[in-house]
């Protein structure tokens, strides 16, 4: 088929979303079709090797249940996900927390918890305490600041993985800072733990060549408002898989030092074991813009 035909086709197809009223669609729709048809051409794909992408795209859309978002996880180890972060950081304004990947398992409600409150039900973990502070860029404190946090248990199981063997709410909470913007909450210590392989994805990463491990991490969706809200992790220091995440979101910067804390005092205050393990860190937000 010669490209000057190619063209047509392509030409034809973009000319044929001219006539939508939203020009964010227009745009958007323009740009697949070329991007799209760039990439056909390119690759000359075989009729039977076309019929496996779209049987691939069809399998993903058939693991997608109310509590697994196979595109999602999709998104994530094609890095676009990643990559969709990055180009958005910008909204958060300067000096804000960095953001990174939402995942695949923020599917259900965080159950509210009070400050203080531990996330792991099922105990078999190494207790550890993570607190901080939500504030703005310039260290003003956000009181009723709201964090939605949720991560896997010990074995790296989220609750929505396990629901014969963790409860519902499992790893989750929703949580109001004080006045003085100031969280805290127990939990287990996080542990590296591989993404969901037993569907598309999983071919995917098993085709390519490519392992499945996420580095030990926690996320949080942190908002205030008035503040953009800040979509992150924190990962913690040393955990193997830093250099490698099979989803591309590590970033420097949300590297935290889980430090193992002998502190009788401490302890009792938090209500845990001594000697535990104790992360701080503070979540900051950028003042929202239009």
């Amino acid at each position: 088929m010669s490209t000057a035909f190619t063209s047509d086709i392509t030409e034809a197809v973009v000319d044929s979303v001219e006539g939508t009223t939203d020009p964010r669609l227009r745009e958007v729709l323009g740009a697949l079709v070329r991007h799209l048809h760039d990439f056909v051409r390119e690759t000359e794909p075989t009729t039977a090797e076309w019929e496996q992408v779209i049987g691939f795209l069809t399998r993903t859309g058939q693991t997608c249940t109310d509590t697994r978002q196979e595109f999602i996880l999709l998104s994530d180890v094609l890095g676009v996900s990643m990559l969709v972060e990055t180009l958005n950081a910008d909204r958060a304004g300067t000096g804000a927390t960095e953001s990174t990947v939402l995942g695949p398992f923020h599917m259900t409600e965080s159950p509210v918890r009070e400050l203080g409150a531990d996330l792991d039900l099922v105990g078999g973990g190494e207790p550890c305490v993570v607190s901080g502070r939500v504030r703005s860029a310039d260290g003003t404190p956000l009181p009723g600041a709201v964090l939605d946090v949720w991560q896997a248990n010990a074995e790296g199981y989220y609750d929505v993985q396990q629901p014969d063997v963790q409860p519902p709410g499992n790893g989750r909470g929703l949580f109001t800072a004080d006045a003085e913007g100031r969280f805290w909450f127990r939990t287990c210590v996080p542990s590296p733990y591989p993404i969901p392989t037993d569907g598309p994805v999983g071919d995917l990463l098993r085709a390519t060549g490519r392992h499945p491990y996420r580095p030990a991490h926690i996320h949080f969706i942190a908002s205030a408002e008035g503040y953009a809200p800040v979509t992150t992790h924190i990962f913690v220091a040393g955990t193997d898989y830093l250099d490698s995440d099979a989803v591309f979101a590590v970033k420097k910067s949300l590297v935290q030092d889980f430090a193992e804390t002998d502190d009788p005092a401490l302890a009792r205050e938090f209500d845990v074991p001594n000697p535990f393990r104790h992360a701080r860190f503070d979540l900051v937000l950028g003042e929202e813009r239009s």
